[in-house]
């Protein structure tokens, strides 16, 4: 049984989900597929994965409702300004609505973006507004302008990078934080350091499901992405142990405020021009 995070509308979320970031079509409509048939129930794509078709055919061969399942997808930079752009995503999806959409990046006209999915909100096309990538300035300003408050932050966080402030923040608005790299981005530095193997072996865990686990400790929610069906069901088995404060203790002294990826105006400038190159089947 998945746990279950309350939104701040009232919508609920589970805490693990399974990301298609970098996964090919194929590769993510049968780890999704799979991931479905194990008992997940939150599935993250985008625009940009170029997959939300694969993901579409996922859910419906998996035989699980829709109303069972929590689909976050993301608008992509040089959709905000399309007013077909939910529409567009929804087919492809196969979907009548969205329970998580977010705005991607923080480009311009992005807060365009951000009014189009509240508009989809009072639509009923879209249940919960997410942001992603929008830490800092761009936060303040959606916070600022916007009709409906988000309900979730995607941002990068592992053991190296905790997002203290951020997470005050957030917290403040009773935002939560869907982590992406939640392992590092597979740094083997950090899934090495010796005192997810001490826990592991405490706890009968991998190094990754300790991380994992900690994530949730954390509050945040978690998506950890793979293109191999045993780690998809490895990443799902971190729900029948919890940590101590004790172990978080530990895990805490390993924050050194290091990130894996770092965005340049310039790059903002350049993803306002790419166009995603869609499935077109």
């Amino acid at each position: 049984m998945n746990e279950v995070m309350t939104l701040n509308n009232g919508e609920k979320m589970p805490a693990v989900g399974i990301g298609t970031f970098t996964i090919s079509p194929k590769d993510a409509e049968v780890c999704v597929c799979e991931a479905l048939k194990m008992g997940y129930r939150l599935v993250d794509t985008a625009n940009a994965y170029v997959n939300e078709r694969a993901v579409g055919r996922a859910i419906k061969a998996s035989g699980v409702k829709h109303e069972d399942i929590f689909v976050s997808t993301k608008i992509w930079a040089t959709e905000y300004l399309n007013p077909n752009a939910v529409d567009e995503t929804l087919a492809r999806l196969g979907l009548d609505y969205i329970d998580l959409l977010f705005i991607h990046q923080p480009t311009e006209h992005y807060m365009d973006g951000y009014k189009m999915i509240e508009k989809a909100v009072k639509k009923g096309r879209v249940k919960s507004i997410g942001i992603s990538n929008c830490e800092g300035k761009y936060l303040d300003n959606i916070l600022a302008n916007c009709e409906i408050k988000p309900q979730v932050m995607q941002a990068e966080a592992h053991p190296y990078f905790t997002q203290d402030e951020l997470v005050k923040e957030l917290d403040k608005h009773g935002i939560v934080l869907m982590s992406w790299y939640p392992l590092g981005h597979g740094d083997a530095a950090l899934i090495n350091e010796p005192i997810f193997a001490e826990l592991g072996k405490k706890y009968k865990k991998t190094s990754a499901q300790i991380i994992l686990r900690g994530h949730l400790k954390m509050g945040f929610c978690v998506i950890p992405g793979t293109s191999k069906v045993n780690h998809v069901k490895d990443n799902f088995e971190i729900l029948n142990f919890a940590l101590t404060k004790e172990d978080m203790a530990e895990i805490a002294k390993l924050n050194k405020n290091k990130r894996y990826y770092y965005r340049t105006d310039e790059m903002l400038k350049s993803f306002a021009a790419m166009k995603p190159n869609y499935e077109t089947k």
